[in-house]
């Protein structure tokens, strides 16, 4: 039978492929958004402001401070690829989400499932540059290669996780090509996959099941509970496939974004050390929104890694304000072998 050998969870965001002063480039977006979600409150930029004064996020959002933090970010991205590399894994499953860049509002499933044989990603073109929000790009080669590219699937894995998902009762959608779509700012298998495939896999990508689901987009969001038990399912899945190979479990995606609340994060971390599901999945639906959401795909995943007798830590955890009012990206990195 499969053997799961690593599993790792990691953020994926901008943060970690662009520069300390291209962190700036979000933050007129940052204070022309009406409301950001923060610790089951919305409220605006200034609001945060005076919310948050007693925390001196301005000097946390220094570009002192911003350099520093992002050379650990670099550092812990280069242990991760390092810790990847070590083990050699010779497949991967990794759970992610779609920001509108596979599917878009004609469609949008609670959870999918790649199967086909090959998948691809490519850099953007000028027109779907200009369709891009500002510092979007400015961190494509992060997740994007510098040119076509294509990677093999693993349909037959895929197809287990389907099958017993199904017999699971719920409703998988399978997927047996990455869509195209026109006039559309993006192209290939999104940023949750492709950052895996260049930053952690370093372009050196095995054959690979994603499993796609909807954490940003009311009103279909998979509860935390739901993502659990669908990562101890495909966890079943993987356990019970026929073959020799060795598995990693990536769960790709957060921490907290595009509010930064260290409180929930580190609660978030103590949990997924102490293999405390209760924890994770009686957390307030409330706290899943925008880019937190993601935290949603280290749920999953750590439905399925529970369920083994890895062992690991915390590589690093890094919060990276971009504001006075607390805006940001919270980066954390924790592998298990």
């Amino acid at each position: 039978m499969a053997e799961i050998v690593l599993g790792l969870w990691t953020s994926h965001g901008p943060t970690l492929s662009t520069t300390p002063e291209q962190w700036l480039m979000r933050v007129k977006a940052d204070k022309n958004r009406p409301s950001h979600p923060y610790k089951l409150g919305n409220y605006s930029f200034d609001e945060l402001k005076d919310l948050r004064n007693s925390e001196d996020l301005a000097t946390q959002s220094s570009a002192a401070q911003r350099q520093i933090r992002h050379d650990r970010c670099q550092k812990a991205v280069k242990e991760m690829a390092d810790i990847w590399a070590d083990v050699k894994p010779d497949v991967a499953v990794i759970m992610g989400n779609d920001q509108k860049e596979i599917f878009t509002d004609q469609l949008i499933p609670a959870f999918t499932v790649f199967r086909g044989e090959t998948l691809f990603n490519e850099p953007a073109n000028e027109a779907q540059i200009a369709l891009m929000a500002p510092g979007i790009h400015a961190a494509e080669s992060g997740h994007n290669p510098p040119e076509y590219k294509e990677y093999p699937g693993l349909p037959e894995l895929g197809d287990l996780i389907i099958r017993k998902a199904t017999e699971a009762e719920f409703d998988v959608t399978q997927m047996n090509e990455i869509p195209r779509h026109e006039n559309h700012w993006s192209s290939g298998v999104g940023h949750a996959f492709g950052y895996i495939y260049r930053q952690v896999m370093r372009d050196n990508v095995v054959p690979n099941v994603p499993v796609i689901t909807n954490t940003f987009f009311p009103p279909n969001q998979p509860t935390a509970k739901r993502c659990y038990e669908f990562g101890r399912v495909v966890g079943d899945a993987i356990r019970s496939w026929e073959s020799d190979l060795r598995v990693a479990v990536i769960g790709s995606g957060g921490m907290s974004h595009f509010v930064i609340d260290e409180e929930l994060d580190r609660k978030f971390i103590k949990a997924i050390s102490a293999r405390d599901a209760d924890a994770l999945i009686n957390l307030d639906e409330g706290y899943f929104q925008t880019g937190t959401s993601e935290l949603k795909n280290w749920i999953s995943a750590a439905g399925i890694l529970f369920d083994t007798d890895l062992r690991g830590d915390m590589i690093d955890y890094v919060p990276c304000y971009r504001s006075e009012a607390g805006t940001g990206t919270a980066n954390g990195f924790v592998y298990w072998r």
